[in-house]
């Protein structure tokens, strides 16, 4: 057996990425571009575009909020008129609130949730009658490890974050039954902590215990989540679907 390293190209090969105008949305984007896709980049506003532009040039970028399905509907369809037929789809936009459990207002919960759940499931419903059309495509949602297990609040405290995570995963694995028939394979990632403006006070705060409680002592570094992605988003991950792969230093092992 030979061609496995031709098995992580996307060359002719659209991918959409939510919330890829920085951050580990952006490390997802250029991953993707690097491995050959075409690539629209979404963002909720246009100022937070020109760092994703500077870098990839050759980008599609679109402003959208994806917690408004008629204007996620509309960045899948700019994306297919100009780039044509989405063949990936990395739901990467993401919020978070902090704050204790016992003061979170309803609508700072309703906020997280509309922007990490809703937002990614109106991308995955928008993309994918055009996947079933093709039989083919890969969906890939920026979960969080938040999402599968409590943490002290000394660590996270931002309930409405972790069950917005929570409830992707589970719509992962459910999508993934549903779809799989059409040629649909739905994963997510759940990065552990990495350095991106959400988390640039909560790491300074936890690096020892960073340290001494991971088995690999230390936070994710740049590059390390868009290798995870691009195996998710190629062929190479062809026979993997409704599978939350952690990417976290060994955070769930422990």
């Amino acid at each position: 057996m030979s061609g496995f390293l031709e098995r992580f190209r996307l060359d002719g090969r659209t991918a959409l990425v939510t919330g890829g105008s920085r951050g580990l949305g952006l490390e997802i984007a250029e991953a993707l571009a690097e491995a050959g896709a075409r690539v629209a980049l979404v963002a909720r506003r246009e100022e937070y575009l020109a760092t994703a532009r500077e870098l990839l040039p050759d980008a599609l970028t679109l402003v959208a909020d994806v917690s408004d399905e008629e204007a996620v509907k509309m960045a899948v369809s700019e994306t297919v008129a100009e780039l044509g037929p989405i063949s990936i789809l990395a739901n990467a936009a993401g919020v978070s609130w902090a704050s204790p459990a016992m003061e979170m207002s309803a609508e700072r919960l309703s906020w997280v949730m509309s922007v990490n759940f809703n937002g990614a499931f109106y991308a995955c419903k928008a993309v994918a009658p055009g996947m079933r059309e093709a039989g083919y495509g890969k969906i890939v949602n920026i979960s969080s490890v938040a999402g599968l297990k409590g943490e002290f609040p000394e660590v996270l405290d931002a309930v409405g974050y972790a069950a917005s995570k929570g409830a992707l995963n589970a719509m992962t694995r459910d999508l993934a039954a549903k779809w799989g028939r059409y040629g649909i394979r739905v994963n997510a990632l759940a990065p552990g902590f990495f350095p991106t403006r959400m988390t640039e006070k909560v790491i300074p705060r936890v690096a020892e215990r960073l340290r001494t409680g991971l088995p690999l002592g230390r936070a994710g570094e740049p590059g390390e989540l868009g290798c995870a992605a691009l195996f998710l988003a190629s062929p190479a991950s062809d026979y993997v679907t409704g599978h939350i792969l952690v990417v976290d230093g060994g955070s769930m092992t422990v």
